[in-house]
C-alpha cells in the first residue's frame, strides 16, 4: 500500500485527493491518502476536512515517515523544485503535467530521482483512455500500415476570468506558455506516444483575443515525425465557445481518431485486403468493433474529469514503486512533451525550423525558414 501525500490543494489536487481518499478499482488495495498541503492554510484544511486526512506545511509533509509518495499539483513552474525537495526527502513523485516548464527544470528533476533511486512519474492520463490504447495496439502491430500524417487539434475557449483565477496562470515563469504548454501539452504527448517522437517544428504562436498575459492563445505549428509521418498542430484558448480535443492518425492501411478521449473513428483494411482506390471516405467506421462504448456514462469528478483514467495511471505508478520498473510516463517522457512544446515557441520566435535529436535537445536548422 503506498501512501500519499498531496502538495497543492486547488482543483486537480483535490481531484486526486478524492481518487486517494476513497480508493475503488485498481487502487483499492495499492493506494491511501495521509495528508495535503497548500500555500493557503485555510483552503488546505478545507480539503483535508472533506478527504478526511490530515493538513500541513509543505516541510512538514516532507518529514512525515508515514508518506512515501506525492503527487505534486502545483502551479507548473514549481514542478521542478517540489519535486527535487520530495525526492530528496526519500519520496516517489508523481507530478502533474507539464513535469516543469523549461527542459532545464524537468533535467533538475529527472537527475534528483536518479541520484535519490526514487520513481518519478508525469501524469498524462490520456495514455491510459481506452482509446489511446486500441489506437496503439493498432499502430504497434501493423494494422494501420506506416503512419504517414498526424492532426493534433485543441480548439478551447477560455475566459478572461479563467486567466484572473490564479495570479500564476497566463504567466511565463509559472505558466510557462500559454494554450500550447499548458491545455495542449496533454495530446502532444499522444501524438508522439502514437506516432513516434517529434523531430522537427515549423511554428507561428499569437496572442488574439486575451491582452494581459504573457503567453500565447494560439499556436500553429508543422511538425515531423521520426518515423516520416508530417503532421499539423493547432492549439488555442481563444476559440470560442471551444470544441473536443482531437488527435488523428493516418496510415497507409488504415487512420484513426480520437475525439474527446474516445474513438471516434477507426478503419483499416482487413488482413489480405487491397485498399480501394479511392478510399472509403468515412464510411465503415470501425470504432465500435475496435472499443465498444460503456453501457452507461462512466463517472466524472465534479470538476468534469473522468476517474479512470488518472485512477489506472495512479495504480501504474503505485505499480512501478512496488517492482522497480519505470512508469509508463516517465520523467524522460514528460520531458518530450515539453520539448516540443519549447520547439515550437523557439521556431515561432525565430521563423525558422526547429529540430530535436535523440535526446529531445533542440537545434536550430538556419538553412531552413518555415
Amino acid at each position: 500500500m503506498l501512501r500519499f501525500g498531496i502538495l497543492g490543494c486547488g482543483s486537480i489536487g483535490g481531484f486526486l485527493g478524492r481518487l486517494l481518499a476513497r480508493p475503488d478499482g485498481p487502487l483499492r488495495e495499492r493506494a491511501t491518502l495521509v495528508a495535503v498541503a497548500g500555500r493557503d492554510p485555510v483552503q488546505a484544511h478545507r480539503l483535508a476536512t472533506e478527504l478526511g486526512c490530515e493538513a500541513l506545511a509543505v516541510p512538514e509533509l516532507l518529514a512525515r515517515t508515514d508518506i512515501d509518495a506525492v503527487a505534486v499539483c502545483t502551479p507548473s513552474g514549481t514542478h521542478a523544485e517540489l519535486g527535487t525537495a520530495a525526492l530528496r526527502a526519500g519520496k516517489h513523485v508523481l507530478v502533474e503535467k507539464p513535469i516543469d516548464v523549461t527542459l532545464e527544470a524537468a533535467d533538475r528533476l529527472i537527475d534528483a530521482a536518479r541520484h535519490t533511486g526514487r520513481t518519478l512519474g508525469v501524469i498524462s492520463q490520456h495514455r491510459f483512455d481506452p482509446a489511446a490504447e486500441v489506437a496503439r495496439a493498432a499502430i504497434e502491430d501493423g494494422t494501420l500500415g506506416r503512419i504517414t500524417s498526424v492532426l493534433i487539434e485543441v480548439p478551447l475557449w477560455r475566459a478572461r476570468s479563467y486567466y484572473a483565477s490564479g495570479q500564476w496562470r497566463g504567466t511565463r515563469a509559472l505558466d510557462g506558455g500559454g494554450a500550447l504548454m499548458n491545455q495542449a501539452v496533454h495530446a502532444v504527448d499522444l501524438a508522439q506516444w502514437l506516432a513516434g517522437p517529434v523531430v522537427e517544428a515549423a511554428a507561428h504562436t499569437g496572442r488574439l483575443a486575451h491582452d494581459g498575459i504573457e503567453v500565447e492563445d494560439v499556436a500553429t505549428a508543422s511538425l515531423k515525425f521520426a518515423g516520416g509521418a508530417l503532421g499539423a498542430l493547432l492549439a488555442t484558448t481563444a476559440a470560442y465557445p471551444g470544441r473536443t480535443t482531437r488527435v488523428a492518425v493516418n496510415g497507409e492501411r488504415g487512420s484513426v481518431v480520437i475525439d474527446n478521449d474516445e474513438l471516434a473513428y477507426f478503419h483499416a483494411a482487413r488482413e489480405g485486403e487491397r485498399p480501394a482506390a479511392y478510399g472509403a471516405y468515412g464510411d465503415g467506421n470501425q470504432a465500435a468493433d475496435r472499443c465498444p462504448p460503456p453501457p452507461e456514462p462512466p463517472p466524472r469528478d465534479r470538476i468534469g474529469l473522468l476517474h479512470q483514467p488518472h485512477r489506472d495511471q495512479l495504480a501504474d505508478f503505485c505499480d512501478a514503486v512496488r517492482t522497480g520498473r519505470p512508469p509508463l510516463v516517465d520523467g524522460a517522457a514528460g520531458r518530450r512533451a515539453v520539448a516540443v512544446v519549447h520547439a515550437v515557441y523557439t521556431s515561432a520566435r525565430t521563423g525558422r525550423t526547429v529540430r530535436l535529436d535523440e535526446s529531445g535537445n533542440l537545434t536550430q536548422d538556419k538553412g531552413r525558414t518555415p
